[in-house]
């Protein structure tokens, strides 16, 4: 990705050094403890809800997937504009045998479909913008996924949100510093988002993060 692009900031910061501890840092402590993110529930998720042949966008380290009791045969592939964050996971999921395709879901994807499931985790409070420009993002991915598959994922909320004092300062720090573009970004404001290109649409607050699930998607030209 260019560093004019104004999405670039979001992804910049998954440098190989902070892949290196982010499962230590983001999934063992902010995840639980600043933002009461459930791990083992999110794994289990993961586990009930990817499809045989999966889509996972913005995948980080590819914990949940690695985590999560998948059919050994499931097909995954990986998108994100990052190199190293494709390769970490790539590697971590060596035994899928993955694809990996270095794109931005903002803009028109250069795969086809159709997807069971798409994984969409921790993306949307990183991609720039009010939460309506995001749904470009929610739209590309309902082109690709099946007529009954399932797009779900969870993104963090900004500040009208309830949240821990630490969460409400990592908000607004990632913001300052542009890794994090969601201090607007509310659950009314991702379902409708969702709405635009789902019919059946599910929210749920867990903690600081807002929790989805989308189905029969609406295609777009």
């Amino acid at each position: 990705m260019d560093k004019s692009d104004p999405a670039y900031a979001g992804q910049a910061g998954y440098t190989r050094a902070f892949l290196g501890i982010y499962d230590l840092w983001v999934i063992g402590v902010v995840a639980p403890r600043f933002l009461k993110t459930p791990i083992k529930e999110t794994v289990a998720r993961h586990g009930e809800l990817v499809g045989a042949r999966h889509l996972d966008v913005g995948p980080g380290t590819g914990y949940f997937l690695d985590k999560a009791p998948l059919d050994p045969a499931t097909a995954i592939t990986l998108l994100d504009p990052n190199p190293a964050v494709l390769a970490k996971c790539a590697g971590r999921l060596a035994r899928f045998n993955p694809e990996t395709v270095e794109a931005d879901v903002l803009k028109p994807l250069p795969i086809k479909g159709p997807f069971d499931s798409i994984g969409l985790s921790h993306v949307l409070h990183c991609i720039p913008g009010p939460m309506e420009a995001k749904g470009a993002a929610i739209s590309n991915l309902a082109n690709v996924v099946a007529p009954d598959g399932v797009l779900f994922g969870a993104t963090m909320l900004g500040l009208d949100a309830e949240h821990t004092k630490p969460a409400r300062f990592l908000i607004r720090v990632g913001n300052k510093q542009g890794g994090f573009d969601n201090l607007t970004d509310t659950a009314e404001g991702l379902r409708s988002i969702l709405e635009t290109s789902f019919e059946d649409v599910q929210v749920r607050v867990v903690g600081s993060m807002a929790e989805f699930e989308a189905r029969q998607p609406r295609r777009h030209e």
